[in-house]
């Protein structure tokens, strides 16, 4: 979904010289620490979801995911779908995938709520989620929609506790998701953690793995007047968004009946 920054300062006019030179892609690798970075949304020569699409979740993200916690064959699914990019990765990959939003966007995308997934119990191997965090987008005219809900406003986190209380459920025994959020700021209402919040419901459903910052590229980060602006008046910038990993616990062995 699209990661827009702060309100404040508004961007400035569009570049008129000589086109800005776009980073050459490198291979994909598995990344190896917990900061990572890639200097493109998509990978290859192709694109994965649509470059066009509001949203924008930057698909090696998912490919890492897939790579490290999932084999051939198994279901991937992302609740919120956005243009279609863990669907792309996913049959990119070999692996099954089934994607959901209320506000389809194209036709392998299936409505529906993420609060109420149409999948049965212990399913699923891997979770992809990159929720609104706020209502500063408009994403959908659903008044279900989650994104028509302020960062700053308790209901928010009681409708994204229900999400992730439905991608729990739908996990198997020992499946990982991948919750990819950022912090929200206005200059009025200050900071809303909205990561530490998201982690907390996430830690008391499943079990932590790790915390990941990948660095952002939103061209905003680019902008001089940006950076100007949150020096002057003492904010920060978004510079990274958090993924946060964990693991739905394996069934325990039954214990051994004892003796009498």
């Amino acid at each position: 979904m699209r990661r827009p920054d702060d309100r404040d300062p508004r961007p400035a006019p569009p570049h008129r010289g000589k086109p800005v030179q776009r980073p050459t892609k490198p291979p994909l690798r598995v990344q190896t620490t917990t900061l990572w970075e890639y200097p493109s949304q998509h990978y290859g020569a192709g694109m994965q979801g649509d470059q066009r699409y509001v949203g924008a979740t930057p698909s090696y993200v998912v490919w890492n995911l897939i790579q490290r916690y999932t084999r051939e064959g198994d279901l991937v699914i992302d609740p919120m779908c956005g243009s279609g990019t863990t669907i792309d990765v996913a049959k990119d990959t070999g692996r099954r995938a089934r994607g959901f939003d209320l506000a389809p966007y194209r036709d392998d995308i299936e409505k529906s709520d993420a609060r109420k997934l149409p999948l049965g119990k212990e399913s699923v191997q891997l979770v992809f989620l990159d929720p609104p965090y706020g209502d500063h987008i408009d994403y959908s005219e659903d008044p279900a929609c989650i994104g028509k809900l302020s960062a700053y406003d308790p209901r928010y986190y009681e409708a994204m506790g229900q999400v992730l209380r439905e991608c729990a459920r739908v996990l198997v025994p020992g499946g990982v998701m991948g919750l990819y959020v950022c912090d929200y700021f206005e200059k009025k209402k200050g900071f809303a953690p909205v990561g530490f919040q998201l982690f907390a419901q996430m830690a008391s459903l499943l079990v932590p793995l790790d915390v990941v910052a990948v660095t952002r590229h939103h061209k905003t980060l680019k902008m001089g007047n940006y950076h100007k602006a949150a020096e002057e008046q003492n904010f920060f910038l978004r510079g990274f968004n958090y993924l946060f990993i964990a693991q739905k616990p394996e069934r325990a062995a039954p214990a051994p009946r004892r003796r009498r």
